[in-house]
């Protein structure tokens, strides 16, 4: 096995030294992906002396294996889904919709916890890095962009510190930029190249918002 993260604090201040080259560049937005990307994306800002969000999305797991995406939600409505992977699976639409929905609504209690009645940040004209703590088949990212796009930023950088190399080149294509730290073969899963890769809390996701306004 070649190198692991030892946390996601690590991985993000190994991202932010290849993100060097945008300290204090205005315009420049670092948005994480709750909960996992929210520490990475924390060191980045931190580093970079640069604003810090979030950027809600909501994988759509398959039923009965719900870590593999079938697809994602973003907070603005937008939904990518994996055409092939929903064929496969032989899912029908009135399933596909009935996850979405149960999605939807921690969607919107995730915005209430963690923003109250603040609005998403205006990225219009920015720079946006966009940061998860690693890509697997990319689907959370790949709806975050397409929510992003929307919004009709100068420019989005993602940025993970590990991903597989396929995932990591297809996004290449959504994407002005893609930082990833390593693209190990074979992949496997995120957590693997981490040494310690708790799952976060609402309280931590929170704690970082908080900390990020001192920045």
């Amino acid at each position: 096995m070649s190198y692991r993260f030892t946390d996601r604090i690590e991985a993000g201040q190994a991202l932010a030294k290849r993100l060097g080259h945008l300290t204090k560049v205005p315009d420049v937005i670092v948005l994480a992906l709750p909960r996992g990307g929210v520490p990475v994306g924390f060191e980045i800002a931190k580093a970079l002396q640069v604003p810090f969000d979030i950027f809600l999305v909501r994988k759509l797991g398959a039923p009965g294996h719900e870590e593999f995406a079938i697809g994602a939600l973003a907070e603005n409505g937008v939904r990518f889904i994996n055409q092939e992977v929903v064929h496969q699976m032989k899912l029908s639409e009135a399933v596909i919709e009935q996850i979405t929905t149960r999605e939807m609504h921690e969607l919107e209690r995730r915005k209430q916890q963690y923003r109250g009645h603040h609005l998403a940040p205006n990225v219009t004209g920015k720079t946006v890095i966009a940061v998860d703590d690693g890509l697997a088949t990319g689907a959370t990212m790949k709806a975050a962009l397409q929510a992003l796009k929307g919004q009709k930023p100068k420019k989005i950088i993602v940025a993970v510190p590990v991903g597989a190399a396929d995932t990591c080149d297809e996004l290449r294509r959504l994407a002005d930029e893609v930082v990833c730290v390593m693209t190990p073969e074979p992949f496997y899963a995120v957590g693997l190249w981490y040494q310690s890769f708790p799952q976060l809390s609402d309280a931590d996701v929170i704690n970082l918002l908080q900390q990020a306004k001192t920045i």
